[in-house]
């Protein structure tokens, strides 16, 4: 009998806990519409900070699925108080049970469930779910990325006129970037691993969000951006580690890999 290499093992770990993910994200994503078209119960955890039972349904269900077929995986996530064994984890689940709540509470379709196994702080399967418009993406590594099991591709535009942005188009001109995007397209979404997905999609060409982010709001779409051949770092270009003491992020941007450079080039001259 011939064995499989270490890497040719750790592929169908990550493919079989991809789809254990799959599964119990799908299940979450059930509970959550519940919630959003019968009532939700919210309440805020710090000023404007909003948050639901809906999220801590979600939360629940995701873990007992999740940790309860993995035990030995540790655990993160935006509802869950940090434990810090999970620094001593190698895989560890990263979950926003529901990333856009006060899109979810405000009943636009604009919020995601998000889940993502990272392995020795990278994530190497995903998914981001929005149950409301019933877009699954998914991704796991070396595997590319998939809309409903539909493989996608990133933008492959390589310059900035006319690019479609996710981002602030007031930053833009704030920062006087505005005039280096001729004829670009301005738009937002609640969720910033909606937004991600749909960079992973070619439905827009960037997204930028200059503002700080955990762990749990972009691991499984970072992932799903670089699967489906786009790059996703800070605004300078930095790579995204995960599982860390600190779990925040400084900034976003998620692109084709055609325009990334470009875009960490003009952020940087704000």
């Amino acid at each position: 009998m011939t064995l499989a290499s270490p890497q040719g093992r750790s592929g169908l770990e990550h493919q079989a806990d991809l789809a254990l993910l799959q599964d119990a994200v799908r299940e979450a994503g059930a509970i959550a519409l519940d919630f959003f078209r019968n009532g939700v119960r919210s309440w805020e955890k710090r000023p404007d900070d909003p948050v639901s039972e809906a999220d801590l349904a979600v939360d629940e269900h995701l873990k007992r699925r999740l940790l309860g077929a993995r035990p030995g995986y540790g655990w993160l996530s935006e509802e869950t108080a940090d434990d810090a064994s999970r620094l001593t984890r190698q895989k560890v689940w990263v979950v926003d049970p529901i990333d856009g709540t006060r899109a979810f509470l405000k009943g636009k379709p604009e919020f995601t469930i998000c889940a993502a196994l990272v392995d020795a702080g990278a994530a190497v399967a995903g998914a981001v779910f929005n149950p409301a418009t019933d877009e699954f993406y998914d991704a796991v590594a070396g595997g590319g990325a998939r809309l409903n099991d539909a493989p996608i591709s990133a933008s492959k535009r390589s310059g900035l006129s006319g690019a479609r942005l996710i981002a602030s188009k007031r930053t833009f001109e704030q920062h006087h970037w505005i005039d280096l995007t001729p004829g670009a397209e301005f738009a937002y979404l609640n969720s910033i691993a909606y937004r991600m997905a749909k960079i992973a999609s070619g439905d827009y060409d960037a997204a930028v969000s200059l503002s700080e982010k955990s762990d749990w709001d972009i691991a499984a779409a970072e992932l799903i951006v670089r699967e489906a051949g786009g790059c996703c770092s800070t605004r300078t270009g930095a790579a995204f580690v995960y599982n860390l003491p600190d779990r925040r992020h400084p900034s976003v941007l998620a692109s084709g890999a055609g325009l990334h450079d470009t875009l960490v080039e003009l952020l940087g001259r704000g």
